[in-house]
This record gives structure tokens, sequence and C-alpha cells, in this order.
């Protein structure tokens, strides 16, 4: 066997130096300095958090608002001549984000009309002689609320709109290019399960025609309660009082409204399904009211969604009378009802009765197209006022943009409620 041969000396050294070198370096080196210690941010507390932090986050995470919307609309009444709307609705404004508790907003709202003023009837001086179109030109203060909210409870005013139930009875007519809002004190608690209570107290209403126009502001001192029991889907209880005093600004609207509306949707198939509602009403006259009268309102309607492509449905409504005196309601989104040519925005003196039935289908890409029929007859003396015909096809598209297209006839059958056809073509945006 080969042996191994000893290092020499000079390589034992060398070997030595360097064990002696490693040794060094990691024993006998001066230790790395610590980082320098970074100062702690003072934490910011009481008012200078609040004004330099908090509120201007509120503001920060707030939403603008933005509303477009441009329409075309043509009207043409037997005895009078027609009217061509060109006009464009703006609604601008913001909304912070909670502070809190506390929510703000601020949006103002502008009616353009182009073309000749006379070119329709705006109800505020223009166009005399020509079928009405509720959209005059003007530019106002829409809303300034300020809100809080704690304990299952939403308190909000002064100047709002009021959306409660189906907008019978209080709406904001977003139909037209003016809402209708309202300087109130709003109260909505949610405390009780399945339940939200609407409270409202109105000292002034803000209605569609502005405020140049003599009936475009109502003084009031009104009271509004709305509750909403949706613990079964397939019976919602919705109990409610309505007492109206519009003071000077218009007496013969002032009533008190109590009743009651039972809604319910059934599934019949995982492909179809069936709504109805039942409500009854009792109105009378109240306050300064020059007319004494005691007066039912009733509406009864089923309506199916097969396929989430088809809808078809069938209805009545009917606004009762007593003594030459019917039935109203004055604050309500009134478009949404008794079709859409506006012929019965006032229930006439011996009341109505609208039989109506719907159908509806969703078009290739994504396109509603909707046919509505009414037939209009009096709630007393066996009058027929006459039926009409409604249709509207609508795409929303890009997410923010809508497009729509609509058409109304009326065939009247009463002097008094002459035939009447209305027109509408109209884009919008919404951010």
């Amino acid at each position: 066997m080969k042996h191994l041969s000893k290092p020499s000396r000079a390589t034992s050294v060398a070997l030595s130096a360097l064990v002696l070198a490693a040794v060094s370096a990691v024993y006998g080196a001066e230790p790395a300095a610590a980082p320098a210690a970074v100062p702690d941010k003072p934490v910011k507390t009481g008012a200078d958090k609040f004004f330099t932090e908090d509120l201007i986050g509120a503001f920060k995470n707030g939403k603008i608002i933005l509303n477009e919307r441009l329409r075309y609309e043509y009207a043409d009444q037997d005895d009078l001549r027609p009217s061509n709307a060109f006009t464009l609705s703006s609604k601008f404004g913001f909304i912070t984000a909670p502070l809190y508790g506390f929510q703000a907003s601020l949006e103002g709202e502008n009616v353009t009309a182009f073309g000749n003023d006379n070119n329709y009837n705006d109800l505020s001086g223009n166009g005399a002689g020509r079928t009405p179109i509720a959209d005059p030109e003007m530019t106002t203060i829409n809303q300034y609320w300020l809100s809080y909210t704690k304990w299952d409870t939403l308190i909000k005013g002064p100047r709002q709109t009021i959306n409660l139930d189906n907008q019978r009875f209080v709406g904001p007519v977003a139909f037209r290019q003016n809402d209708q809002t309202f300087d109130s004190v709003y109260i909505q608690n949610k405390s009780i399960e399945d339940t939200t209570l609407n409270f409202g107290y109105l000292y002034q209403i803000n209605r569609i025609l502005g405020p140049d126009n003599p009936a475009g502001v109502w003084n009031s001192q009104s009271f509004l309660f709305n509750g909403s029991w949706k613990g079964n889907q397939y019976a919602n209880v919705t109990p409610y009082a309505y007492v109206l005093d519009f003071e000077d600004s218009s007496p013969v609207n002032s009533s008190a409204s109590y009743g009651a509306a039972l809604t319910g949707k059934a599934i019949l198939s995982k492909d179809a399904d069936l709504n109805y509602r039942a409500e009854f009403t009792w109105q009378s006259d109240y306050a300064d009211n020059p007319n004494d009268y005691g007066a039912p309102y009733y509406h009864f309607a089923v309506d199916s969604t097969i396929q989430k492509k088809w809808n078809v449905g069938i209805g009545c409504e009917v606004l009762g009378s007593d003594d030459g005196v019917s039935f109203q309601t004055p604050l309500a989104t009134l478009h949404k009802f008794n079709g859409w040519a506006d012929r019965f925005l006032a229930t006439p003196p011996q009341g109505l009765q609208d039989l109506y039935a719907q159908a509806g289908v969703v078009l290739p890409y994504e396109i509603p197209l909707k046919f509505i029929y009414h037939k209009f007859d009096s709630d007393k003396q066996d009058i027929n006022y006459g039926q009409e015909f409604d249709v509207e096809i609508s795409k929303k598209f890009y997410e923010r943009f809508t497009a729509m297209v609509a058409y109304a006839y009326f065939d009247g059958q009463s002097a008094a409620y002459p035939d009447s056809q209305r027109v509408w073509v109209q884009t919008g945006f919404v951010y």
C-alpha cells in the first residue's frame, strides 16, 4: 500500500495562516452599525384628524352625479295643434361618502329646449294652443340634503326625492325631464326584522313645472306613513296613510288616504313565476278642501314571467267617485299609471276604471319590447272614455348608456277626451 506523504513544513504554515485569517474575519471584525431608528409618525386625533383625514376622505371617496337625457317628444291631440319638444335634461352634483353616520348631497338640474320656444306647449307660457308637454326650460337646485344613519334608522332632509312603494301615491315623476322633489323631513327605520317603516313630513312640494311656474311650488303641511313587511315571498304587506294638506296652494287636492297593499310571488316552475297585487284605499277630504266626499281605490293585478323572456299580465285599477268628486293622487308618478298618453293625470269627476293587459318579450341582443292595452270607463254613470295602445322598445348598452323609443295612442270615445298620440325617442347617460 502506498503511504500518503506528510505535508511539508511550508504547507503547514500556509494552512495555519489561512485558518487564523478566517477566524479573525469572523470574530475579530468590527460589528456592523445598527440602522438608525425611524421616529414614529405622530398619530392625529381630535379636530386635527377630522379636518385633515376624515373630512377629506368623505369627499375623496364620494360620488359624482352626472345624468344626461336627450329626448324628442311629439304630442298631438285632436282639438289642439301638435307639439314637438327637443329637450336635454342634465343633472349634476356630488354625494359624499358616509362620515360618522352623516352623508350629504348637492344636485343641480338644467332643462334646455332646442329650437323655437313655441314648438310645444310647456305649460309655462310657451306654445299656447298646442298639445301640452310638461318639460319647461329651467335651472334649479334639484336636491340638497344631509342624512344621519344609526341604530337601523335614517333621518334625511330637507330637499330630496321620495319614492314609496310603487309610486302610486308618492314618487319623483322621473319620466319627465324635471323631477318632483320634496322639502321635507324623512325618517326610515329597519330595526324590526323584515320590516321597513317610512315617515315623512312635507312642507313644500317642488313640482315638475319648476319654481318659475305659478303651479310649480305648493305649500304643504302633509304627513306620510308607509310600512312594509317582507317576511314571506307569498304575501308581503304594505299598510300606509297619506294625510295631505296643500293649504292655499291647492286646497282641492288636500285629502286623507288610508289603505294597504298585499303583494306576493309564487314560483310555478324553474321557468315560470306568478306575481300578484291586491290593494284597497279609502280617501276623504281633509283640511281646507271645499268638497265633502269619501271615495275608494282598488287595484288587482297578476303577471307571469316565463323563461326570463316572456311576460304577460292583466289588471284592473279603479279610482272611485262620490257625488262628482273623485279619488286623486297628486303626488304620484302619474305617467306610470292609466296610459302613457297622459289623458288621466287628474281623475275625471265620475271616477276612472282602467282595465289593462300587458305583454312583453326580450328580443335578441337583450332588447325588451313591451305592449300595454287599456280600456277606460267611468266608475259612475257608465261613461266610455276610450281605449289606449302603448308600445316601447329599449336597450341598455356600454353599462352607462340607454336608448328608448315609445308610442302611445289614445282612442277617445268621449267629447271631453279626444283622440291623442305621443311619440318618444330618447337616449341617456348615467355616471
